[in-house]
């Protein structure tokens, strides 16, 4: 394979989502000469604040709280003159039918601490509560802890690390999840127009299918067969493009492959959400749960949230994990039906009576998004090795960033893309014989 020696661009970055545009930004600011490649039609990846019609005001499709802590988000949010407000009211918790009290929901986690902090050896979440909760006795800690897996961190209860989750269990982050004003999308468009101010090209719906390489040199292949060369790629793709197998849609070839970082993405898990905004004509819901902000139970779509501290009529339903994956090809009437059934059973009132109340509604899969297949990362066992493989710079010409690649308690959030994008950025401009 021959590459030109000396390319149109320093580097050029595949993915517009967050760690792509703060990667983009920071680069082009240095005064590298960045080309940006976007799949889809609009920037953000997995950040999507968008206005479909009958809604009263934007939502998020997709990424929408600050698990905090956030630094460099709300260093990013600052700097961009965009604020955010911190969620108040209740969380409630409804299992058959009967509201219960949030305390004895979270009683829960201080046996299933005490045995985390005792295991010796790494397990799957599942492994463990059957090696340390078996009996009938803990029936109802086995649920909780799988449920509260799948829900927050759309994990498969059967591969999950039990390390992972003991961490962050005991950091408790869940409980303080601000949002930016507005959603996330001001911040990244911003992002995008600084980027594009310091010189940065973007092109969108400009899906790659491969990527040649050889040390000093890459050429970049468009799904249209438009070829891009440059001196470095930052590949930024999300884990499901990794875990694409060759043949299938969303693939992406390298040449030279390689399978260390292939074999790391595999052993990574990726989660499945299916998320369903309805917005109504107005919050009857305090009428049975007072000053609601989150509602945990067992109905078919069991956790659900408004928009506290805002009044607006708008519930958003959430659907992760296995849960999630098991409802592939579900189409959006069916899903906005199924929550419509999880709604009437949890208020306790008839779904005909919510439908006549429903002013919009929007569904979105992330599992079947092109260019994505999937939600988020989640740490299975083994997890720290396989994200430092996956993030490892190949020759100091390919470099690599996204959610999934940061360890620890950013893992699978705007946060850790944020992280890695800047921590590609700045390998980048310190790799030997990359100077502009």
């Amino acid at each position: 394979m021959s590459i030109p020696s000396a390319p149109a661009t320093d580097v050029l970055i595949i993915g517009g989502g967050a760690a792509g545009l703060l990667a983009a930004r920071l680069l082009a600011s240095a005064g590298r000469r960045v080309r940006l490649l976007e799949a889809q039609n609009r920037l953000g990846g997995r950040v999507h604040t968008l206005q479909p019609a009958g809604f009263s005001a934007p939502l998020e499709a997709g990424a929408e709280f600050m698990h905090e802590p956030v630094p460099l988000t709300r260093a990013l949010l600052t700097e961009a003159s965009v604020d955010w407000q911190t969620a108040d009211g209740e969380t409630y918790n409804v299992l058959g039918g009967q509201v219960q009290p949030e305390a004895d929901f979270f009683a829960f986690l201080p046996p299933l601490l005490a045995k985390l902090a005792a295991l010796p050896h790494d397990l799957p979440l599942a492994e463990f509560l059957k090696q340390e909760f078996g009996g009938e006795e803990h029936a109802a800690l086995r649920a909780f802890a799988t449920q509260f897996a799948e829900g927050y961190d759309a994990a498969d209860a059967q591969r999950v690390s039990a390390w992972a989750l003991r961490d962050e269990w005991a950091a408790g982050g869940a409980d303080n999840s601000p949002r930016p004003r507005g959603g996330y999308g001001p911040l990244l468009h911003w992002l995008a127009a600084q980027a594009h101010a310091a010189g940065a090209t973007l092109h969108l719906a400009t899906p790659v299918r491969a990527v040649r390489w050889q040390p000093g040199a890459a050429e970049v292949v468009a799904a249209d067969g438009t070829t891009y060369h440059a001196r470095q790629v930052l590949c930024t793709v999300p884990l499901g493009v990794w875990q694409r197998p060759a043949g299938q849609p969303g693939h992406l070839a390298f040449a030279p492959e390689l399978p260390a970082h292939r074999a790391a993405a595999m052993q990574l898990g990726f989660g499945a959400v299916i998320k369903v905004q309805l917005e109504f004509d107005r919050n009857f819901w305090h009428e049975r749960l007072p000053d609601m902000e989150f509602l945990l139970s067992d109905a078919a779509i069991p956790t659900w949230w408004s928009q506290r501290p805002d009044d607006r009529p708008l519930l958003t339903g959430w659907l992760a994990g296995p849960a999630a994956e098991r409802l592939p090809d579900a189409s959006p009437a069916a899903v906005e039906a199924l929550a419509l059934a999880s709604l009437a059973q949890l208020l306790a009132l008839p779904a005909a009576a919510l439908r006549a109340r429903l002013r919009a509604s929007y569904v979105r899969s992330w599992a079947t998004e092109p260019y994505t297949y999937g939600a988020y990362s989640y740490p299975t066992v083994g997890a720290p090795a396989a994200r430092a493989a996956l993030a490892s710079p190949v020759a100091d010409t390919l470099f690599f960033a996204g959610e999934a690649l940061i360890e620890g308690a950013a893992a699978g959030t705007v946060e850790a893309a944020l992280l890695s994008g800047q921590a590609a950025a700045r390998a980048i401009l310190a790799a030997p014989g990359a100077s502009a």
